[in-house]
């Protein structure tokens, strides 16, 4: 089965920076998109970042200028770097992809395939 599995969270003080990273692995396919989502305690999942296998990229108003996206094709894997971090950022952070011709380890073939990944915590605290 394909997945992604994130990694690079945790508690970082107001200002700081983390990266996080968000690897598909399970099968051989291609990258539409991949996008990087945020849900906070009672509220809904929203989008923070996306960009495409081409490098086009979209931010949310609340983190441009502070976030940056960017794709590593080659390794199936998104990161997102994240700088001068708020309490409001506080957030289980969750990477989605949008493959195409996905064959899977296993053998079974999606033409469109959407995978979430498990989500990784950002607590941003002094």
């Amino acid at each position: 089965q394909v997945q992604l599995v994130e990694s690079g969270g945790g508690l970082v003080q107001p200002g700081g920076s983390l990266r996080l990273s968000c690897a598909a692995s399970g099968g051989i396919f291609s990258i539409n998109v991949m996008g990087w989502y945020q849900q906070a305690p009672g509220k809904e999942r929203d989008l923070v970042a996306s960009i495409s296998s081409g490098g086009a990229t979209t931010y949310a108003d609340s983190v441009k200028g502070r976030f940056t996206i960017s794709i590593d094709n080659a390794k199936n894997t998104a990161y997102l770097q994240m700088n001068s971090l708020k309490p409001e950022d506080t957030a289980v952070y969750y990477c989605k992809a949008n493959l195409r011709n996905v064959r899977t380890n296993g053998g079974v073939y999606y033409r469109n395939l959407e995978v979430w990944g498990q989500g990784t915590l950002v607590t941003v605290s002094s």
